[in-house]
């Protein structure tokens, strides 16, 4: 398997990992079967283009996480609703291709503003 190919099957590794995220969570989170997971953990496949960002915007969203939280809570932090986000779960920003919103949230993290 190249590097370039190796992406994706390391992106979900990683959310496995470092934010405790099952293979069941990615599917729902980008909407796919955990079978389509599975198969492009197994390098059988590539997602798709659209996919491929949100998958990319999670696997940022969690390394900026990790730098606060263990991977259990990690987990409970994209799938709980946020005052921050408008009562909105960060999963389903991400999902809707608005993960800008949850970076913001992030920002102020960053700024220990206390979440």
């Amino acid at each position: 398997m190249s590097t370039k190919s190796a992406a994706i099957p390391r992106f979900i590794d990683d959310l496995t990992e470092e934010g405790g995220l099952s293979g069941t969570d990615i599917a729902n989170i980008v909407a796919v079967s955990k079978a389509t997971v599975s198969r492009w953990k197994s390098g059988a496949v590539k997602p798709q283009p659209s996919t491929q960002l949100v998958l990319s915007d999670l696997h940022y969203i969690v390394g900026r996480l990790r730098e606060y939280y263990t991977a259990d809570e990690i987990r409970v932090w994209l799938h709980g609703r946020h005052p921050q986000l408008e009562g909105a779960r960060a999963i389903d920003l991400i999902n809707q291709n608005r993960s800008e919103d949850v970076l913001r949230v992030l920002d102020r993290l960053d700024s220990d503003v206390y979440l």
